[in-house]
């Protein structure tokens, strides 16, 4: 995976890595967070930047690298990051552990969890039930294999006949393109196309997605930091305006935000990005929900039954309600996030 810039590894804003300033003096100032580093996913955010969408709505945003989902999570709850991308899935995790602060998603970008079975066919796999007898790599701090307990019972395939092999993330793709496992958990977005640049066949690679087997989890949300949602609701309100219009430049020109991203980023290769981003709109941000529905919002029947699955792995001390995990009242209004507008 490509480095993220030295600008952005010394936390500085994406448009001072440009020497733009992306807000007036008076703006309000709002500390981003990423959970992992800058690649093709993180398009709408960097467009929104060099766009100047959260310039024109009175923001100053800084953005932020963390290291890993429960990380972005923690600097949220800590106060040291005003809004983070996360998963919605580990937000659930941490909102059951004691004492945990009220941070909630706001604003649900992956509309599908990219969380995927990566294999070979020439390893015997080619659906979801030939991973009996199997070896399945785990890279340490996977959210996929959270929920692959409730997947597996969901399409007749007992856990404990598939043997989970603890690897490192660094090696998780090298190993299965060594054949050293059978198969590894992760996002489809990131592990598929790694693979592929390493040189393995795609028509050797299997893409099993959780979602296409009866996962109901959402992925990638914003989450705000509680004191500041209060006390900020219209910067909060004014981030996400802003999000969607870079979401939508996105969708309608994916090569021209990719050139954006490309600047952020050291020794990256366009065409692998570009494919990246392709994946993510395709399989994770534009699904029928969201064409339906609109961007951004969460329904509380399939957040609850998200939560539901979730309980397969984890014993919850008090299981959480979608409430408790999603608030919609930062939401730009309906007409405004639909996704029509998004091909004008």
């Amino acid at each position: 995976m490509a480095a993220l810039s030295a600008a952005n590894v010394a936390g500085l804003s994406l448009a001072a890595a440009q020497n733009v300033t992306d807000g007036p003096a008076a703006a309000t100032p709002i500390r981003l967070t990423l959970d992992r580093p800058i690649d093709g996913a993180a398009a709408p955010f960097v467009v929104a930047t060099t766009k100047g969408y959260f310039r024109s709505e009175a923001l100053s945003v800084t953005t932020h690298i963390a290291k890993g989902t429960n990380d972005a999570i923690a600097r949220v709850a800590q106060g040291t990051s005003d809004i983070a991308l996360a998963d919605i899935n580990a937000l659930i995790r941490f909102r059951d552990t004691p004492n945990a602060p009220a941070v909630k998603a706001v604003f649900v970008l992956f509309n599908t969890a990219p969380y995927a079975i990566i294999a070979r066919k020439s390893r015997g796999i080619a659906t979801l039930s030939d991973m009996t007898g199997k070896t399945l790599g785990v890279a340490t701090d996977d959210l996929s294999i959270r929920l692959w307990p409730a997947v597996a019972e969901r399409n007749g395939i007992a856990p404990a006949t598939v043997k989970q092999q603890p690897i490192g993330a660094a090696v998780r793709e090298p190993m299965l393109a060594a054949g050293q496992v059978d198969a590894v958990t992760g996002f489809s977005y990131l592990s598929a196309v790694n693979l592929r640049d390493r040189g393995i066949p795609a028509d050797d690679l299997t893409v099993l997605r959780f979602a296409d087997y009866g996962c109901p989890a959402y992925g990638a949300a914003l989450i705000v930091n509680p004191k500041f949602g209060a006390e900020h609701p219209e910067a909060v309100r004014a981030f996400l305006r802003a999000t969607v219009k870079g979401l939508r430049q996105t969708i309608k020109n994916p090569g021209a935000a990719i050139d954006a991203v490309m600047t952020q980023m050291n020794g990256g290769e366009r065409p692998l990005e570009l494919e990246r981003l392709r994946i993510v709109l395709r399989d994770n941000i534009l699904t029928n929900d969201v064409r339906r529905n609109g961007f951004g919002g969460a329904d509380t029947t399939r957040l609850n039954q998200s939560i539901t699955a979730l309980a397969h792995d984890r014993k919850f001390r008090e299981k959480p309600l979608a409430s408790d995990i999603f608030d919609p009242s930062f939401l730009p209004p309906a007409t405004e996030r639909q996704f029509e507008q998004a091909t004008k």
